[in-house]
This record gives C-alpha cells, sequence and structure tokens, in this order.
C-alpha cells in the first residue's frame, strides 16, 4: 500500500520557487522581495536587472524558476502573471570570530537566508491593460 497522495497547497492558477541557502541577511533580502510584491512579471524582472544589489541576480533567477514552473508544469499564461508573493526566511548562521585587542574576541555571525516566490495568474489584469 502507497501513502495518500498530498493534496497541492497552491491553488490552480499559481506557481512557486523557492531557494534556500542564500548568502544574504533575511533583512537585505526582504528588501528585493519588497521591490518585486505584487508587480507583474516582466515589470518585477526589469527592476532586478537593474537593481544594484549584489543578491538581485540570485532573486531574479528565482522569479524566472517560478515563471517556467507556471509555464511548463501547471500551463499557465505567462503574459497574465503578477508576484503575488515574496517572503523571506532565515536559514542557517555561520559563527565566526574576529580577534579583538588583549586577547579577546568578537563574535561574527554570518547568516543565510531562504526566498520563496509565488506567482499567479490575473487574467482580469490582463483584460483591464488590453482595454
Amino acid at each position: 500500500m502507497s501513502k495518500q497522495a498530498k493534496p497541492r497547497p497552491l491553488s490552480d492558477k499559481e506557481a512557486k520557487a523557492v531557494v534556500h541557502m542564500l548568502r544574504v541577511s533575511p533583512r537585505k533580502l526582504n528588501l528585493l522581495a519588497q521591490l518585486i510584491r505584487g508587480k507583474k512579471v516582466a515589470t518585477a524582472l526589469a527592476d532586478l536587472e537593474f537593481s544594484n544589489k549584489r543578491i538581485s541576480h540570485e532573486v531574479r533567477k528565482a522569479l524566472e524558476s517560478a515563471i517556467a514552473n507556471a509555464e511548463n508544469n501547471h500551463d499557465l499564461d505567462v503574459d497574465d502573471l503578477v508576484v503575488q508573493q515574496a517572503y523571506v526566511g532565515r536559514a542557517m548562521v555561520m559563527k565566526r570570530f574576529h580577534a579583538r585587542a588583549r586577547g579577546r574576541a568578537g563574535r561574527v555571525e554570518k547568516p543565510f537566508s531562504n526566498l520563496t516566490i509565488i506567482v499567479r495568474e490575473q487574467a482580469e489584469a490582463a483584460a483591464e491593460a488590453a482595454a
């Protein structure tokens, strides 16, 4: 006997991509997540392309992955996609030390982050743009 399949947590008009262990603090990554949240996919890609943040290239790859998942796995129209959710979570924190005066040590934390991007097909947004 096999295990029952879990129901899909997202609706039929949604697709997601998750990136684990990005080498940036969650606070810095959340700035880019706020930048693309709620925008059409083409606009979000353009914003990430011209962003000065170091990690914007990785966020752009995650968004492109979510778009590819929507197109190939769920047969959604790429032109109607909107970034519904983009949220950041904490991952591992590497702990290092920095030598200080008089034989002491200062703690240095190097945090990692997880990024989840959910895109949704919104046909009404495309209909309003065409009208």
